[in-house]
C-alpha cells in the first residue's frame, strides 16, 4: 500500500480523465487526413511528441469556437470527481499532466481545481506553445515533459504514482513509484517489462489504492 499522505498523484487528460483521446476526436472530426501519417511517425519513433504535435496542429482550422465546441463533445470519466477528492482527503497532491493540445484541460477541469501542467494554444496568433518543454531532459522532444514533475516530487520526498494510457506516457512511466496503465501504454509496458496495475476507469485507481469510492 502507498502512503497516501506522502504521495504525488500525476494523471493523464486525453483518454485518461477523458473517455477518448480529445487530441484525435480534433483531428478526426476537423483536421486533414494526412495527421494519420504524422501519428504514425510518432508512433514508429521517427519523430517526438513536440514535432508530432506541431505538425498536427498545423492540420486543423484556426477556428477557436469550433475546436473548443468540437473538444467539449468528449466526456470525462465519470469517477474523476471522486478519485480527486478521496485523494486529496488522504493527503495527497494531484496535477494533471497532458502532452496533447492543451487549450481544452484547464476548461475540462476546472471545478476539480487541479493543477495542470500542458501546452498552450495563443489563439490570437494561432501558435501552440511549449511552456513545460524540459530542455535539460536527454530525449528534449516531448512538448510537456512529464517526467520533469516526477523527478520533482520525489526530490521534496513524494512517493510519485502516475495514471496513464498512451505514448506520451512511456518516460513517465519508466520513473513513477507506482504506475497504473491501460491501453497502448498497458501495452508498451507488457513488452518492455514495465512493472504496472492495470486499470480500465478511474475508479479502479481509487479501489486499488485503497480509497472509499
Amino acid at each position: 500500500m502507498v502512503d497516501l499522505a506522502n504521495a504525488a498523484v500525476f494523471l493523464d487528460f486525453d483518454g485518461t480523465i477523458t473517455e477518448a483521446d480529445v487530441g484525435v476526436h480534433l483531428l478526426e472530426r476537423l483536421g486533414d487526413p494526412a495527421w494519420r501519417q504524422v501519428e504514425d511517425l510518432y508512433f514508429s519513433g521517427a519523430i517526438g511528441s513536440r514535432e508530432c504535435l506541431e505538425q498536427e496542429w498545423a492540420l486543423l482550422p484556426r477556428d477557436e469556437a469550433a475546436l473548443r465546441r468540437v473538444a467539449a463533445e468528449v466526456p470525462l470519466d465519470p469517477g474523476l470527481g471522486d478519485l480527486v477528492t478521496s485523494l486529496r482527503h488522504a493527503g495527497a497532491e494531484v496535477t494533471v499532466v497532458s502532452d496533447g493540445f492543451g487549450f481544452y484541460v484547464a476548461d475540462a477541469v476546472a471545478r476539480f481545481g487541479l493543477d495542470v501542467l500542458t501546452n498552450e494554444v495563443d489563439f490570437g496568433t494561432g501558435r501552440l506553445e511549449f511552456p513545460n518543454l524540459d530542455r535539460c531532459c536527454p530525449c528534449s522532444t516531448c512538448g510537456t515533459c512529464k517526467q520533469a514533475p516526477l523527478k520533482d516530487a520525489q526530490r521534496r520526498g513524494r512517493h510519485t504514482i502516475f495514471v496513464g494510457d498512451g505514448a506520451s506516457d512511456r518516460k513517465a512511466a519508466l520513473l513513477a513509484d507506482v504506475l497504473f496503465a491501460k491501453g497502448e501504454l498497458a501495452d508498451w509496458c507488457e513488452e518492455v517489462e514495465v512493472a504496472y496495475t492495470p486499470f480500465r476507469r478511474l475508479r479502479d485507481v481509487g479501489l486499488a489504492l485503497g480509497l472509499r469510492q
